[in-house]
């Protein structure tokens, strides 16, 4: 059976950037062998395959893309630029805020890595403090890369 809109497959993955770096896996070992920190401690990680309905805008467009055709335990490598991805990276989405006007809104003080939503569903990480401002980076953690993917797909219906 070949993958097509509306059918809900399962996917084994790692996802490298072009440096061959992994920053996501479905699977503890790979995520172990590599370093990621939420391997440390398996009870809390997920390493479980993902799911998800192609065409239904569940994943990335690289991915959706990637797994029409495809047939279940068929694997490929699939490259996927920024644009299919979580997009470009956009500098006017690097805001500064003042300390004070920061921590009301927010409810805590600034903290490097400390992630923020805004009233407008924008998620986002602060990224600098210092005594006058506090930048927020409102791009996806992954915006601006190319990134490539390993799958396997474990089942389709």
């Amino acid at each position: 059976m070949s993958i097509e809109a509306g059918d809900r497959v399962l996917l084994d993955y790692v996802g490298r950037f072009e440096d061959g770096s992994v920053f996501a896996t479905s699977s503890y070992e790979v995520a172990q062998e590599h370093g990621l920190e939420e391997a440390q401690n398996k009870e809390e990680a997920d390493f479980t395959p993902l799911s998800f309905t192609v065409g239904a805008d569940e994943v990335i467009e690289g991915i959706d893309e990637a797994v029409r055709g495809m047939a279940v335990d068929e694997e490929q490598t699939v490259t996927v630029p920024p644009e299919k991805a979580y997009g470009e990276y956009h500098d006017d989405r690097l805001q500064e805020y003042d300390p004070e006007t920061f921590e009301g809104m927010v409810g805590q003080p600034p903290e490097i890595g400390l992630h923020v939503e805004a009233k407008n569903d924008l998620h986002g990480d602060v990224v600098a403090i210092t005594d006058d401002s506090v930048q927020v980076d409102f791009n996806h953690e992954l915006a601006g890369k190319t990134l490539i993917f390993d799958i396997r797909v474990l089942a389709a219906e």
